[in-house]
């Protein structure tokens, strides 16, 4: 052998210790490892036309009345006088006014505690920022991944079980077909944080005024704070609170998230908002709206310009009508995927109130039957284990898909289950 053989390589490594959080994490972010199926399943079947009914992005153009304000506003950065740099962080006064004025007249919400963003799921981990790393938290199960994930990242939690989707110390409020979709608060351990979406997501559930009454109550009784994400709040049919602060006393104990995204299409401009009334403190009786100011200026230099612009337009007569009409689309494809489901004889939740449906396979594995549709029927869902340990046993079907896609969808559908 010669004396001269070459050295392995190794990898050159810092002396940087990776935050231990991160190493807590033994599975993907559910939306990316959906992604990366969809593209190993591309692989091996070029040719197939998969369509993609899984994660909740839309699908059909902005309104004109809204890309036409944005236009606008971007053209004047061309001219001295159109240009502006830095905004505010906490957005611009009349998009802040606007916003109090749609949705939350008459609710005692001020332009002043509202925080314009680049949209909720950012929002959601400035609040744990807020919160810090020794706060408790609940969270309906199931639920949108992010208020868990962004948890651990800031060290709330203690361990991760891979495959079972359960954290240390997260308190799973479970939320099934036989409690309609509200946790039994008696079960519910006291917590410092609790994290509620209505509608929610992913089961499409919309809940009642005497139930959030119930849970503004609870968060009372337990000096608990809620974080209330009303993403979805404008797909309402029923005659259900569209805000937290409909609730008298919510003030006290509620923060309240929201965005344009599934309004207008703004997935990909981003902008969206917080709530934090001037009545919710903390324990020692600092303003909890001071913290998330002082985060929200370290850590944001404001949501784009151009983005309010088309915020603005959003708001008006033209623009909310448009928004509606959008809703109104997306709603009628989580009809026919309802109405498809049912009349094969599923439980099928959610489709009223939220652009999604929720779908019960009972003693399935929810992956199993993820890849059954992908592999058999070249179609994308998410598997309801992605959304929590209550997720197990059902998939989630989005509504966000452009109606030919969602008929030829339909009928595949019919072709696997008949």
């Amino acid at each position: 052998m010669s004396p001269f053989k070459q050295k392995e390589k190794t990898a050159y490594k810092t002396q940087v210790a990776r935050n231990a959080n991160m190493a807590k994490f033994q599975a993907a972010y559910i939306f990316p490892e959906i992604a990366r199926r969809r593209d190993a399943h591309l692989q091996k079947y070029p040719d197939a036309q998969v369509i993609s009914l899984g994660h909740g992005d839309t699908t059909e153009p902005i309104p004109e009345v809204i890309t036409s304000a944005m236009e606008k506003r971007s053209q004047a950065l061309s001219t001295l006088e159109g240009y502006s740099g830095y905004g505010p962080a906490q957005g611009e006064k009349p998009l802040r006014a606007a916003i109090a004025s749609t949705f939350y007249d008459n609710l005692g919400i001020e332009e002043d505690d509202i925080f314009v963003s680049d949209g909720a799921k950012c929002d959601i981990s400035r609040l744990q920022l807020v919160f810090g790393s020794s706060v408790t938290m609940a969270v309906q199960s199931p639920s949108y991944p992010a208020y868990v994930q962004s948890s651990v990242v800031m060290g709330q939690t203690a361990q991760y079980q891979k495959d079972v989707e359960k954290f240390g110390n997260i308190e799973y409020m479970t939320c099934t077909p036989e409690n309609g979709f509200f946790p039994d608060l008696r079960k519910v351990a006291r917590t410092d944080t609790i994290f509620f979406c209505s509608p929610n997501n992913p089961t499409g559930s919309a809940a009642t005024r005497e139930q959030l009454t119930q849970l503004v109550q609870f968060a009372k009784d337990n000096g608990s704070i809620i974080v209330y994400d009303s993403a979805y709040a404008m797909y309402m049919s029923d005659d259900n609170p569209r805000s937290i602060f409909e609730i008298p006393g919510a003030k006290e104990v509620a923060i309240e998230t929201s965005s344009f995204s599934k309004y207008a299409g703004f997935t990909g401009v981003r902008l969206g908002w917080t709530v934090v009334p001037k009545q919710l403190l903390f324990s020692d009786g600092f303003p909890v709206a001071k913290d998330f100011n002082r985060i929200v200026c370290t850590c944001f230099s404001g949501a784009s310009n151009i983005a309010q612009a088309g915020g603005l337009a959003c708001l008006s007569p033209e623009g909310i009508k448009a928004m509606h009409d959008v809703i109104s689309f997306y709603k009628e494809n989580a009809g026919i995927l309802a109405y498809t489901f049912e009349s094969l004889g599923f439980k099928v939740y959610g489709g009223k109130n939220a652009p999604y449906v929720w779908i019960h396979f009972p003693g399935r594995s929810s992956w199993d039957v993820f890849n059954e549709i992908l592999e058999k029927i070249h179609v994308v869902t998410i598997p309801g284990i992605g959304f929590g340990p209550g997720g197990e046993g059902f998939i989630r079907v989005s509504a966000f898909g452009h109606r030919r896609n969602v008929l030829e969808a339909s009928e595949r559908f019919k072709q696997l289950y008949k």
